[in-house]
């Protein structure tokens, strides 16, 4: 399918069919935004837990996600995207009623907790079998050759879901508490189901399935940079609410939308970049901007300076996916592009889920500065394999040439 040569009408059509693709993801990771900056203090605070545990029943959601991203990846492959957006977007649904119902269980601690890692357990599986489901579909829609754009998109309809749901989420929870949040988050799954139902499906592509350890092993290292990657997003959405209650700073939610708006800037205006200069380098000077913003937010003595830091990790953090992203996909055949995604995309679930109780602990040994600065060292780890990747794809192609003309 040609690429920069379409017509502007064309173009337009193509990016029409992956927004409105998209659009489930943007649903889906609104009911993960809605309650992101009210769950920690509403463990921490009204269920009076500690914050280790606030962070476990955050990433325990991640761990959800981690366990069925594999099987998400085969469904897409086998069964066909709209299926497993359909499944997702139920789970999604769902999860919000289970977050109503820990409100209404508050006066009973354990079982307020209880049913909130139920429901952030419910809201993984969803979020893994969505998101995948969502560029799957979206690359059956408009080809292969668009896989960029479809990854891209999908990370703007990600954290542009994040940075609306974090701060309505907050207001919805001030005004009429968190069962009024919980019936939010069951809402946006019901409109999410009822419209994907109405999209027309992709056929399935046939053909030998790739064991999912093989495909892990050729997106090893790609994943390995994106995990890196992700320990910064992880901490800001985890701990930012706890971090400005430390210094007394009000509105941390606008903290996570300055790292959205921002996320979802650079996507728009910059992501045509990959095309242009190479995902390697394009991921290096991402991971640098991203350790610099977490530094900053770190060492911030005012509200405004985190913010600011907050701002340029999104903007590092933004094309971190699609620039090692799209070299993963394509290291599988076309019939396996599910499981690739998939795997791939379990090193962002593992990195969030570790984050959190990882830096529940060093909240607890240091302070929450801290837990940014070691990401902020996570990044530059980031830097330097990447660097290491893209001296060995130099090599290899080196290497072909030399093959080709002996």
């Amino acid at each position: 399918m040609p690429n920069d040569t379409r017509p502007a009408n064309g173009q337009f059509a193509t990016t029409l069919q992956i927004v409105s693709t998209v659009f489930f993801t943007f649903l889906c990771y609104l009911t993960i935004g809605l309650p992101l900056a009210v769950l920690p203090s509403f463990v921490h605070v009204d269920l009076a837990y500690s914050s280790v545990v606030a962070g476990l029943a955050i990433s325990v959601q991640y761990l959800a996600t981690l366990l069925s991203r594999p099987y998400a990846g085969r469904t897409a492959d086998a069964w066909g995207p709209k299926r497993t957006v359909l499944c997702g977007l139920v789970a999604c649904g769902a999860s919000g009623l289970l977050v109503a119902l820990a409100g209404v269980f508050s006066g009973v601690a354990w079982l307020s907790l209880l049913t909130l890692i139920l429901g952030r357990l419910v809201l993984g599986f969803g979020e893994s079998w969505v998101s995948t489901g969502a560029i799957m579909w979206g690359i059956g829609q408009v080809g292969p050759s668009h896989t960029a754009r479809v990854i891209s998109w999908n990370g703007v309809a990600t954290y542009g879901a994040l940075a609306l749901g974090a701060p309505l989420g907050v207001a919805l929870d001030s005004a009429y508490g968190i069962e009024a949040l919980g019936g939010a988050i069951a809402l946006s799954g019901i409109v999410g189901l009822v419209l994907a139902r109405m999209k027309r499906a992709t056929p399935v592509i046939h053909g030998e399935r790739l064991a999912f350890r093989a495909v892990l092993g050729r997106v090893l290292p790609f994943g390995m940079g994106l995990a890196l990657g992700s320990i910064g997003f992880g901490a800001i959405s985890t701990f930012i609410t706890l971090y400005y209650a430390s210094h007394h700073w009000n509105n941390a939610a606008l903290a996570l939308t300055a790292f959205g708006l921002c996320f979802m800037g650079v996507r728009l205006v910059l992501g045509s970049s990959i095309a242009r200069f190479g995902g390697y380098r394009v991921a290096m000077v991402s991971f640098a901007l991203e350790a610099f913003g977490l530094i900053v937010l770190g060492i911030a003595p005012t509200a405004f300076t985190a913010l600011l830091g907050a701002a340029l990790a999104g903007a590092g953090f933004s094309l971190v996916f699609p620039s090692l992203g799209v070299a993963a996909v394509n290291l599988v055949p076309a019939q396996n592009r599910g499981a690739a995604l998939g795997a791939y995309s379990v090193f962002l679930d593992v990195a969030l889920g570790v984050t959190g109780p990882v830096a529940g602990l060093i909240v607890g040994a240091y302070g929450y500065a801290e837990v940014y600065l070691c990401a902020a060292i996570a990044a530059i780890a980031a830097v330097l394999l990447t660097l290491w990747m893209a001296r060995n794809a130099q090599a290899r192609e080196a290497e072909k040439k030399v093959a080709q003309t002996a």
